[in-house]
Protein backbone atom coordinates (compact mmCIF):
# COMPACT_ATOMS: atom_id res chain seq x y z
CA UNK A 1 0.00 0.00 0.00
CA UNK A 2 1.46 3.53 -1.20
CA UNK A 3 2.04 6.68 1.24
CA UNK A 4 -0.94 7.97 -0.35
CA UNK A 5 -3.37 5.34 -0.02
CA UNK A 6 -2.38 4.81 3.77
CA UNK A 7 -3.04 9.06 4.41
CA UNK A 8 -6.13 8.59 2.97
CA UNK A 9 -7.41 5.39 4.75
CA UNK A 10 -6.18 6.79 8.09
CA UNK A 11 -7.83 10.46 7.27
CA UNK A 12 -11.31 7.89 6.54
CA UNK A 13 -10.83 6.45 10.16
CA UNK A 14 -10.55 9.68 11.31
CA UNK A 15 -13.48 11.65 9.93
CA UNK A 16 -15.39 8.20 10.91
CA UNK A 17 -14.59 7.96 14.70
CA UNK A 18 -15.38 11.84 14.47
CA UNK A 19 -19.18 11.18 13.17
CA UNK A 20 -19.49 8.25 15.78
CA UNK A 21 -18.53 10.42 18.67
CA UNK A 22 -21.09 12.70 17.44
CA UNK A 23 -23.88 10.04 16.62
CA UNK A 24 -23.28 8.88 20.38
CA UNK A 25 -24.36 12.02 21.79
CA UNK A 26 -27.46 11.77 19.92
CA UNK A 27 -27.68 15.78 18.96
CA UNK A 28 -28.09 17.47 15.64
CA UNK A 29 -26.66 20.79 16.29
CA UNK A 30 -23.77 22.26 17.35
CA UNK A 31 -21.00 24.95 17.90
CA UNK A 32 -17.38 24.77 16.08
CA UNK A 33 -16.31 25.02 19.66
CA UNK A 34 -18.34 22.19 20.47
CA UNK A 35 -17.04 20.32 17.86
CA UNK A 36 -13.65 21.12 18.77
CA UNK A 37 -13.43 20.41 22.19
CA UNK A 38 -15.32 16.43 21.50
CA UNK A 39 -12.70 16.00 18.48
CA UNK A 40 -9.28 17.87 20.34
CA UNK A 41 -8.65 20.18 18.21
CA UNK A 42 -6.99 22.84 19.80
CA UNK A 43 -6.03 25.34 16.00
CA UNK A 44 -8.79 26.96 15.14
CA UNK A 45 -7.15 26.68 11.77
CA UNK A 46 -7.47 23.48 12.02
CA UNK A 47 -10.94 23.50 13.15
CA UNK A 48 -11.84 25.70 10.23
CA UNK A 49 -10.40 23.80 7.81
CA UNK A 50 -12.05 20.51 9.18
CA UNK A 51 -15.77 22.06 9.07
CA UNK A 52 -14.83 23.55 5.62
CA UNK A 53 -13.97 20.31 4.44
CA UNK A 54 -16.98 18.29 6.16
CA UNK A 55 -19.58 21.17 4.82
CA UNK A 56 -18.41 20.75 1.27
CA UNK A 57 -18.71 17.20 1.37
CA UNK A 58 -22.01 17.40 3.23
CA UNK A 59 -21.65 15.45 6.09
CA UNK A 60 -22.15 18.38 8.02
CA UNK A 61 -24.21 21.56 7.61
CA UNK A 62 -23.42 24.91 8.37
CA UNK A 63 -26.58 26.93 9.70
CA UNK A 64 -25.50 30.28 11.22
CA UNK A 65 -22.54 31.57 12.57
CA UNK A 66 -20.38 28.86 14.19
CA UNK A 67 -23.41 25.96 14.22
CA UNK A 68 -23.51 23.58 12.13
CA UNK A 69 -25.75 20.31 11.81
CA UNK A 70 -25.61 16.93 11.05
CA UNK A 71 -29.32 17.70 8.68
CA UNK A 72 -30.25 20.68 6.22
CA UNK A 73 -31.54 23.36 8.23
CA UNK A 74 -34.94 22.70 6.75
CA UNK A 75 -35.27 19.10 8.49
CA UNK A 76 -34.40 20.38 12.32
CA UNK A 77 -37.27 21.82 14.87
CA UNK A 78 -36.79 25.58 15.12
CA UNK A 79 -37.11 25.84 18.91
CA UNK A 80 -34.35 23.66 18.62
CA UNK A 81 -32.76 25.88 16.03
CA UNK A 82 -33.23 28.97 18.85
CA UNK A 83 -32.27 27.04 21.71
CA UNK A 84 -29.00 26.50 20.12
CA UNK A 85 -28.39 29.63 19.29
CA UNK A 86 -28.55 31.15 22.24
CA UNK A 87 -25.45 28.61 22.99
CA UNK A 88 -26.61 29.07 26.78
CA UNK A 89 -29.20 28.30 29.21
CA UNK A 90 -32.41 28.70 27.36
CA UNK A 91 -36.10 28.11 27.23
CA UNK A 92 -39.03 28.82 25.27
CA UNK A 93 -41.94 30.27 27.13
CA UNK A 94 -44.52 33.24 26.75
CA UNK A 95 -45.96 34.10 23.45
CA UNK A 96 -44.61 31.05 21.92
CA UNK A 97 -45.71 28.64 24.37
CA UNK A 98 -49.22 29.99 25.04
CA UNK A 99 -50.07 30.38 21.24
CA UNK A 100 -49.46 26.64 21.02
CA UNK A 101 -51.98 26.13 24.11
CA UNK A 102 -54.10 28.40 22.75
CA UNK A 103 -54.58 30.69 25.63
CA UNK A 104 -53.60 33.69 23.71
CA UNK A 105 -55.16 33.50 19.50
CA UNK A 106 -52.88 36.09 18.07
CA UNK A 107 -49.75 34.13 16.73
CA UNK A 108 -46.67 35.81 17.70
CA UNK A 109 -43.91 36.96 15.00
CA UNK A 110 -41.17 35.48 16.36
CA UNK A 111 -40.43 32.35 19.05
CA UNK A 112 -39.76 33.57 22.41
CA UNK A 113 -37.32 32.28 24.51
CA UNK A 114 -36.05 33.31 28.33
CA UNK A 115 -32.01 33.43 28.98
CA UNK A 116 -29.92 35.51 30.99
CA UNK A 117 -29.35 37.72 27.89
CA UNK A 118 -31.40 39.81 25.57
CA UNK A 119 -31.05 39.18 21.82
CA UNK A 120 -33.06 39.26 18.57
CA UNK A 121 -31.75 37.30 15.71
CA UNK A 122 -33.43 35.38 12.80
CA UNK A 123 -32.00 31.79 11.25
CA UNK A 124 -33.81 30.07 8.34
CA UNK A 125 -36.23 32.30 7.62
CA UNK A 126 -37.46 32.21 11.45
CA UNK A 127 -38.02 35.14 13.92
CA UNK A 128 -36.40 34.55 17.76
CA UNK A 129 -36.70 36.80 20.87
CA UNK A 130 -34.85 36.45 23.52
CA UNK A 131 -35.94 38.16 26.77
CA UNK A 132 -33.40 38.47 29.84
CA UNK A 133 -34.11 37.14 32.97
CA UNK A 134 -32.27 37.50 36.27
CA UNK A 135 -30.36 33.93 37.20
CA UNK A 136 -32.83 34.16 40.45
CA UNK A 137 -35.56 33.15 38.25
CA UNK A 138 -34.01 31.56 35.48
CA UNK A 139 -32.23 28.67 36.80
CA UNK A 140 -35.56 27.98 39.13
CA UNK A 141 -36.77 24.82 37.07
CA UNK A 142 -40.28 25.19 38.63
CA UNK A 143 -42.64 24.90 35.47
CA UNK A 144 -40.23 23.68 32.30
CA UNK A 145 -40.08 20.31 31.46
CA UNK A 146 -37.89 19.14 28.75
CA UNK A 147 -38.83 17.62 25.28
CA UNK A 148 -36.66 16.17 22.38
CA UNK A 149 -33.57 18.53 24.10
CA UNK A 150 -35.80 21.48 24.03
CA UNK A 151 -36.82 22.91 27.77
CA UNK A 152 -40.39 24.24 27.43
CA UNK A 153 -42.32 26.19 29.71
CA UNK A 154 -45.39 24.51 31.03
CA UNK A 155 -48.93 26.78 30.92
CA UNK A 156 -48.28 28.22 34.32
CA UNK A 157 -44.66 28.49 34.55
CA UNK A 158 -45.47 30.75 30.91
CA UNK A 159 -48.07 32.65 32.36
CA UNK A 160 -46.09 33.55 35.38
CA UNK A 161 -43.44 34.51 32.80
CA UNK A 162 -45.40 36.69 30.53
CA UNK A 163 -46.79 38.96 33.86
CA UNK A 164 -43.46 39.30 34.43
CA UNK A 165 -42.07 41.35 31.55
CA UNK A 166 -45.92 42.60 31.28
CA UNK A 167 -48.64 42.67 34.21
CA UNK A 168 -51.32 43.85 32.16
CA UNK A 169 -50.92 40.85 29.40
CA UNK A 170 -54.26 39.61 28.30
CA UNK A 171 -55.27 36.36 27.70
CA UNK A 172 -58.23 34.59 25.69
CA UNK A 173 -58.88 31.92 27.49
CA UNK A 174 -59.09 30.69 31.18
CA UNK A 175 -56.27 31.00 33.36
CA UNK A 176 -56.15 28.72 36.58
CA UNK A 177 -55.01 31.26 38.44
CA UNK A 178 -54.42 29.27 41.76
CA UNK A 179 -51.64 27.56 39.83
CA UNK A 180 -50.35 30.77 38.26
CA UNK A 181 -49.75 32.76 41.86
CA UNK A 182 -48.30 29.41 43.48
CA UNK A 183 -45.76 29.21 40.50
CA UNK A 184 -45.44 33.03 40.94
CA UNK A 185 -44.54 32.45 44.86
CA UNK A 186 -42.10 29.73 44.06
CA UNK A 187 -39.90 31.22 41.59
CA UNK A 188 -40.14 34.31 43.32
CA UNK A 189 -41.85 36.87 40.90
CA UNK A 190 -43.64 39.69 41.85
CA UNK A 191 -47.28 38.63 42.46
CA UNK A 192 -50.27 39.63 40.34
CA UNK A 193 -52.81 40.23 42.97
CA UNK A 194 -55.16 41.98 40.77
CA UNK A 195 -55.38 38.61 38.69
CA UNK A 196 -56.63 36.89 41.08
Amino acid sequence: MSTDQKTIKTGRSKTLGRFAQLASMGELVFHGSDLASLWGITDKNTLYTTLKRYTQQKLIYRLWQGMYALKPVEQIDPLVLGIKAMHSYAYVSTETILFNLGIISQRPESVTLISSISRRFSLSGRSYVCRKLADEYLYQSSGISEKDGVREAELSRAVADLLYYNPQAYFDAPINWKEVKQMQKTIGYPLTPERY
